[in-house]
């Protein structure tokens, strides 16, 4: 199974999982929480809440309208590729490569140039310094342990793009003493969530021109 097959099913798995968590959260709810739970496929499109972990998030970033809502459907998120990670990849202790890895994804994730506190990275930095003092690897927080809600955990979250994945690969490739990205790593999640998202991009808009040729 390819790096991009895994990532579509762990993904669409976790999408299920999230659906029915929302759907069982309540008769008077499920109505309002279904709403809600729409725009998981889309990546939280602006001032759109929705419900994960129990959590209900709300995305203002700015710039994203409700007209790109056909194009994002299907497409993978920063959070859901950082997800991803935690399946492909959870039972490896942190080390600073994937903090930095992690802190690049979150950073193109809110549009913010720091840290958000409390946030998926700032927990990754914390748990990659603790393992560096830490000898056994039993006892070294696991990537699982970190990225496993990361979806909850950013203030808001996009589609990941082919710039993203640059940017987070460089991130891990700084931080690594071989220079070197780890298979079914972060970067190498982000990567293929981009690539992915590409595909779908490119088959949405064949579908446009097909359709705009024929309504002609």
């Amino acid at each position: 199974m390819s790096q991009e097959q895994q990532i579509r099913r762990d993904v669409d798995s976790h999408r299920h999982d999230v659906m029915k968590k929302v759907d069982g959260s309540g008769e008077n709810n499920n109505n309002n929480n279904s709403n809600k739970a729409q725009g998981l496929g889309l990546g939280l499109l602006a001032n759109q809440v929705v419900v994960v972990g129990g959590q209900e998030l709300e995305n203002k970033a700015s710039g994203v309208g409700s007209e790109l809502a056909e194009q994002r459907a299907g497409t993978i998120t920063i959070g859901e590729a950082l997800e991803a990670t935690a399946l492909t990849a959870g039972h490896r202790p942190v080390d600073y490569s994937d903090a930095a890895a992690i802190q690049a994804a979150e950073v193109r994730a809110t549009g913010r140039t720091n840290i958000v506190p409390g946030g998926v990275a700032a927990a990754a930095q914390s748990a990659a310094t603790r393992n560096a003092r830490v000898t056994r690897d039993e006892d070294k927080t696991k990537l699982g342990e970190i990225l496993s809600d990361a979806s909850a955990k950013l203030p808001s979250d996009k589609p990941v793009t082919r710039r993203d994945a640059e940017g987070v690969i460089g991130a891990e490739l700084r931080n690594d003493p071989n220079l070197c990205t780890r298979p079914g790593g972060v970067a190498a999640s982000v990567a293929a969530a981009a690539r992915l998202n590409q595909t779908i991009t490119s088959q949405t808009n064949n579908n446009n021109n097909i359709n705009t040729t024929l309504n002609k």
